[in-house]
């Protein structure tokens, strides 16, 4: 499989490294200690195309693919994780909603998601009880004569406090097993939805978290996403791309952290010469540039076959385990070589680490990945 990149995959990079640096990496570690959202960020990225890259052209997206996608989230994250965390959900949000909504449905929410007049999406899917386990959860949906009603809460939602447009997956035939859940389009300001929690995390301080109580939250027939029933289905899919982003995610995160460790290990001598020619660390910088490496082409190898519509959903599940735990082993190596300093908050290598070990969880963790590619090699014989 060819991985050259397109003339216009390599300027939606290039556009995506452009405001990293201008706009993201000047403010991360402010923003890491004020846990701020990133509001007026995500808006300028919008007016850049960064917020619908894979979205059709007709709804107000870039229409650049998934590989464009993964580029311009690997440069995102290099410059700030938190900020690539609400980029990567609303993507991923507005896509779903092209794809699978009808076209009045897609023409009302997905063109106000990418242009940010809303400021954000969220997806949510996760509960209390049920977060592996998507079949396990309790969030109800009734049929009444006017659409149906939702009751019940979600957990671990990113950007949940201020999107604009979420996805909402509820319980509308509790004897159907997974073939019983519907997914709704639900406006951020509905009645009846609110955010009862938001979570104080180790990492990721930009990127809210929340948990939101759906107290008879009232939605026409209008807002059912793909068929009703057909909602278990609809979140594998979107959690297939969802790992290309968060595997894009975490090598964004562990190349500004190299990055930055190449720079302080040619700078800082120990017994007269730079500590990058100690044959330790430099074996320790060699091993962790050869696994982002690897990691980039899993990863884009993942996006190509999804935008080519080929089947994706082992290499995502690969792509996601190994670069998410490469990631954490390059980005403690940065710390480890910055020695003091690296456990400090001075230096960007202490919050990289901290923003990326959530990449091992979330869209799936590394042992729901393992499952997921064991059972594939299963079907496979």
């Amino acid at each position: 499989m060819d991985f050259a990149p397109t003339e216009e995959q390599l300027l939606v990079q290039q556009t995506a490294r452009d405001a990293a640096e201008r706009l993201l990496a000047p403010r991360a570690a402010a923003r890491d200690l004020s846990s701020e959202f990133p509001v007026a960020e995500l808006k300028e990225l919008a007016k850049l195309g960064l917020l619908g890259i894979a979205v059709p052209e007709e709804l107000g997206g870039a229409a650049a693919g998934t590989v464009a996608y993964s580029l311009a989230l690997q440069e995102l994250a290099r410059g700030d994780g938190s900020v690539a965390v609400a980029v990567s959900v609303t993507n991923m949000v507005a896509e779903l909603i092209a794809m699978y909504g009808a076209p009045a449905l897609a023409r009302a929410w997905v063109p106000r998601l990418v242009s940010g007049e809303l400021v954000a999406g969220a997806f949510a899917l996760s509960e209390p009880e049920a977060g592996s386990d998507p079949a396990a959860m309790r969030t109800v949906a009734t049929k009444t004569p006017n659409g149906w009603t939702l009751r019940g809460s979600k957990q671990w939602i990113s950007s949940g406090d201020h999107a604009g447009v979420m996805v909402v997956w509820a319980i509308t035939d509790a004897g159907a097993g997974h073939k019983g859940i519907t997914a709704f389009v639900v406006g951020g300001q509905a009645k009846g939805l609110t955010v009862t929690r938001l979570e104080d995390k180790l990492g990721l301080h930009g990127s809210s978290t929340a948990q939101l109580a759906f107290d008879d939250v009232e939605v026409g027939d209008d807002a059912v996403l793909g068929r009703i029933g057909g909602g278990f289905a609809l979140a594998m899919i979107a959690l297939d791309g969802g790992r290309i982003g968060i595997a894009s995610q975490a090598i964004g995160i562990a190349r500004g952290a190299l990055e930055a460790t190449i720079r302080y290990a040619g700078e800082r001598r120990t017994m007269g010469q730079a500590i990058i020619k100690h044959q330790a660390i430099g074996n320790m910088l060699a091993d962790a540039a050869t696994w982002l490496d690897a990691s980039t082409l899993m990863t884009l190898r993942a996006a190509a076959a999804k935008q080519h519509g080929q089947p994706f959903s082992q290499l995502a599940a690969m792509a996601k385990l190994f670069a998410t735990e490469r990631a954490w082993e390059i980005c403690d190596i940065c710390l480890q070589v910055h020695g003091g300093y690296g456990y400090v908050r001075d230096f960007p290598v202490e919050r990289a680490l901290r923003d990326v070990r959530a990449t091992r969880i979330y869209e799936g963790t590394s042992e729901i990945q393992r499952i997921v590619i064991a059972r594939n090699l299963l079907r496979a014989q």
